[in-house]
């Protein structure tokens, strides 16, 4: 039950006694003043007449008025004229607010896009000269390497600035990953590899148990601390062999493409998580020394950005691509490049799908399959797209490619100069260390790795410079195409439009073939010619009249 309040009515008996009260104050009240008698304000008296100068001293009293009249006037027309000046200035602020807001609604969404970009490509100046500082830091580098595309995360660029450096520095090879790749094509990669530079066989330590291990307890996981991982002994062995050599304490630098390891391979070399490892590309953004012990530093290096004249395969697996920016055409791209350089049927075998025709139709079967739709049960592409290439550069997925058959070296080594990188290193210790790393893992069979068709070297960017042309270049297309987004708005007459959509057709395709003929480089070899006629294959059935081709191609009609 609900308490009510209390009632605010009193009993008349109460209410006239306090009536009575206040009358009574009142009345003393008006006693206590007749009392004390009102003071009423004293009159002038004037100048006496009988005074002497009356008139002159009147005279003064009255200039006196003047002059107060006129002070008091002086500073109402100054307050007036400051009020005046305050109002201009506001409405002047008030006027170029508004200009700004409405210019500001204009280009909002244009001046968001670019902004966004902007950053992106200072970073990359950023990463560049923090990628420049480890090197010239460094006594060794050591590039890691992917194992199921070792060549592919090679870049000529860094391997010349090392070798080219002058001094006493040396270049390493790390082939990291070896446990998603048969054993056999590891220890070819290692014969090929071991020709050019030391190469060290390496399993990072990672914090994910093994699926086949049942615990019956559920131990608490300690982020901090990393599970077992393999080649490190042999790599701190090289390390001490060459502070004996050089007497002194060393800086060891670690250098490559995204997503080969290089956080987790120091983070292995210490024991413990000291970098920031992520399945995101690029989480390094600037150097971080890590001291292993008192005679070997570490310096972490944000990756190498790859450069856009390369190959479309090699811009899916080694650029940073932003895969949270909605509907980036780049990720489709690449995976579509990807699917082109391997094999069908392993691919409809590893993930259980059904025959596909193209890039799109298997990720839609792929997305069906995961249960990644949207509303109404339409396959969720676009997503799909990002996760899985996700899988290839992370560490979910075994494929693998073979050395080529013919060894030739780069323009840029020579016999001397691969003596002068091995000069300072045990290499009968290396190739033991590489053989126990090589025994005491277990390897995927060759049935289910699947075979994938390397492109070659990825050219990267390591001076700012470039970058920062590079940056201006994306600007100069980021205006070209608003302003071609800006003319397609246009509206047009009813009867003209069938004929202008053919023009524009016709204008689209002759950008398509002009920006896949500015992608191609003369710089790139033989191989790397053949698989860019591969992918250029794709443009030439954009050619197709419309009678031919009725249905819509998702292989080529995106951009």
């Amino acid at each position: 039950a609900e308490l009510k309040k209390a009632s605010k009515r009193l009993t008349c008996h109460k209410r006239y006694k306090i009536q009575k009260k206040i009358r009574e104050h009142h009345r003393k009240v008006r006693k206590e003043a007749k009392k004390r008698g009102r003071k009423k304000p004293k009159k002038d008296p004037g100048v006496p007449s009988a005074a002497p100068f009356k008139e002159e001293l009147l005279r003064e009293a009255e200039q006196r008025k003047q002059r107060l009249e006129e002070l008091k006037q002086k500073q109402k027309l100054n307050r007036q004229k400051e009020h005046e000046k305050r109002r201009k200035l506001e409405a002047k602020k008030n006027a170029a607010k508004i200009k700004e807001d409405a210019e500001g609604k204009e280009s909002s969404s244009k001046s968001k896009t670019k902004t966004k970009k902007l950053l992106d490509k200072n970073s990359k100046t950023s990463f560049c000269r923090e990628l420049k500082k480890v090197i010239e830091a460094s006594d060794v580098v050591l590039e890691v390497l992917d194992a199921r595309d070792p060549m592919g995360c090679r870049c000529p660029q860094l391997e010349q600035a090392v070798t080219c450096s002058g001094g006493d520095k040396k270049l390493l090879l790390v082939l990291n990953k070896i446990d998603l790749v048969p054993k056999e094509n590891m220890e070819k990669w290692l014969n090929y590899l071991k020709k050019e530079f030391p190469t060290v066989a390496f399993k990072s330590a990672t914090l994910t148990k093994d699926k086949t291990m049942v615990t019956k307890r559920r131990a608490r996981v300690d982020l901090s601390r990393t599970t077992e991982c393999f080649g490190s002994k042999c790599l701190l062995k090289l390390f001490q062999e060459h502070v004996k050599i050089q007497n002194r304490p060393i800086q060891v630098g670690v250098v490559g493409f995204p997503n080969v390891g290089k956080s987790s391979i120091i983070n292995s070399l210490k024991g413990v998580r000291a970098c920031n490892v992520g399945v995101a590309r690029g989480v390094t953004k600037s150097m971080q020394i890590v001291h292993i012990d008192k005679q070997t530093k570490i310096l972490d290096s944000p990756s190498i950005i790859a450069d856009p004249s390369n190959s479309a395969l090699a811009l899916a697996l080694r650029s940073i691509i932003d895969t949270e920016e909605p509907g980036s055409a780049d990720v489709l791209e690449g995976i579509d490049a990807i699917l082109n350089h391997c094999s069908k049927q392993q691919v409809m075998m590893r993930y259980t799908i059904p025959d596909f025709r193209d890039t799109q139709e298997f990720l839609a079967l792929l997305a069906q399959k995961r249960g990644m739709l949207k509303k109404g049960g339409v396959p969720d592409v676009e997503n799909m797209a990002k996760l899985l290439l996700c899988d290839w550069t992370g560490a979910k997925i075994s494929y693998h490619s073979q050395p080529p058959e013919s060894h030739t070296l780069p323009p840029y080594l020579t016999e001397d100069k691969i003596a002068e990188m091995q000069r300072g290193f045990n290499l009968k210790n290396l190739e033991e260390g590489n053989t126990t790393t090589v025994q005491a893992l277990k390897y995927p069979s060759p049935a289910n790795s699947i075979v994938f068709q390397s492109a070659g070297m990825s050219n990267g960017i390591i001076e700012e410079n470039k970058a920062i042309e590079e940056a201006s270049e994306w600007e100069n297309l980021e205006t070209s195409k608003e302003e071609e987004e800006e003319e397609e708005n246009f509206t047009e007459s009813d009867d003209d439009r069938d004929s202008v959509e053919e023009n524009d057709e016709s204008k689209v395709q002759v950008t398509r073939k002009a920006k896949l003929g500015k992608q191609q480089s003369p710089a790139h070899s033989d191989k790397q010619m053949a698989e860019s006629k591969h992918s250029n294959s794709l443009s030439l059935s954009l050619d197709k009249t419309v009678a031919e081709d009725d249905a819509y191609d998702f292989n080529t009609d995106y951009v």
